[in-house]
């Protein structure tokens, strides 16, 4: 399921919540408030009936939209003022506005959740699901705006203002929305289409998409992705490499003897091969796995599978990837191990390492 298709779904859902008060808008000049909110409420009612015979369930959205008719235009009706109805298409869009940004800015995707029901068989892979969101933080800015606007359009003399925001306008809101998103789209299509991507994980360590790396390292959408580690140990010690400066994560600390990403349609042990010789040159070693285990830092967010090996060839270090390696004596770690000269998953792992390490 594309984002363009899901954005589409989630906007096909909410459009018939605003038909009621255009029908009102249409039928208020012709007929005057009273007979105008009879014409939206039938609308909404019809509405409802094709909801439930249609998906066997009660759109929400067109029944808050009936219940603020009903309250509201009531309440105009009762003090001969339009104003409380007025307000109405404003309030409505603040409670829509509302679900969209919880669901935008917690875990707890509500819209997504109501509009299932409605696109059944459609699943989204993490990387979806995060472009889904930052598309939904971008429509809230949108339409809180539009709301507060709307609701002070109420208060303007001028009526055509008011039938504009409170009909119109809302089409005119996700026509820009949508232009937006679509050069946004072109612009990341154009970025990505030569960028690295890596595979996506659940915590079992089950592939559940792709995504582009500097997406998976960009402090904001913490999608899980797989990683390995080699810790290599020997007569000296434990074999440690620098990160080079130039690096983005951790530059110029000592960090595990080997550590890289996972290639789309890599096994663990193949990625792990890989980056054994692209990093430090060795070919045959048998390795065993020490920990797999979930990493947060502030950039990223990992499943790392933490592999040991006792080696005592040779070594032949990628000056690209790596500053500097050598062996470090266990007593040497643990004398400088918070001075902030390691990167804090050796930290991490070193505990672990130290357990095994007569067996070696």
């Amino acid at each position: 399921m594309s984002n363009k298709t899901s954005r589409t779904e989630l906007f096909k859902r909410m459009i018939p919540g605003f038909i009621p008060v255009i029908a009102f808008i249409v039928a208020d000049e012709v007929w005057g408030t009273f007979y105008g909110l009879i014409v939206a409420i039938v609308i909404g009612v019809t509405e409802l009936v094709y909801s439930l015979m249609k998906y066997r369930t009660i759109d929400r959205f067109v029944l808050l939209d009936i219940g603020l008719l009903l309250a509201l235009g009531g309440i105009s009706l009762v003090f001969d003022n339009d104003i409380f109805f007025k307000v109405k298409p404003g309030i409505i869009n603040l409670i829509i506005t509302g679900l969209i940004g919880y669901s935008a800015f917690s875990k707890n995707n509500i819209v997504l959740m109501m509009s299932k029901r409605y696109m059944k068989g459609v699943e989204f892979n993490p990387y979806q699901m995060w472009l889904l969101n930052e598309s939904m933080s971008r429509l809230f800015w949108i339409l809180l705006v539009y709301s507060v606007m709307t609701i002070i359009a109420a208060f303007v003399p001028q009526k055509l203002v008011w039938d504009f925001m409170a009909g119109p306008g809302m089409f005119v809101v996700f026509g820009v929305f949508m232009g937006v998103e679509w050069i946004i789209k072109k612009r990341q299509n154009e970025k990505y289409k030569n960028e690295e991507w890596v595979p996506l994980v659940d915590e079992d360590g089950n592939v559940t998409g792709q995504a582009p790396r500097s997406v998976v390292h960009n402090g904001k959408s913490m999608l899980l992705h797989p990683v390995v580690h080699l810790q290599v140990i020997g007569s000296k010690g434990i074999f440690l490499q620098k990160r080079p400066l130039t690096k983005n994560i951790q530059p110029g600390k000592w960090d595990t003897a080997v550590g890289g990403h996972v290639d789309p349609g890599e096994n663990i042990e193949q990625a792990l091969g890989r980056e054994a010789m692209e990093e430090i040159g060795i070919r045959s070693f048998n390795a065993t796995l020490l920990k797999k285990y979930v990493w947060e830092s502030g950039v990223e967010r990992e499943l790392v599978f933490s592999f040991i090996t006792n080696y005592e060839g040779q070594f032949k270090i990628d000056s690209k990837e790596v500053a500097s390696a050598r062996f470090w004596r266990q007593e040497e770690i643990d004398e400088n191990i918070d001075k902030d000269l390691f990167t804090p998953n050796f930290v991490y792992e070193y505990k672990w390492v130290r357990e095994v390490l007569s067996k070696f």
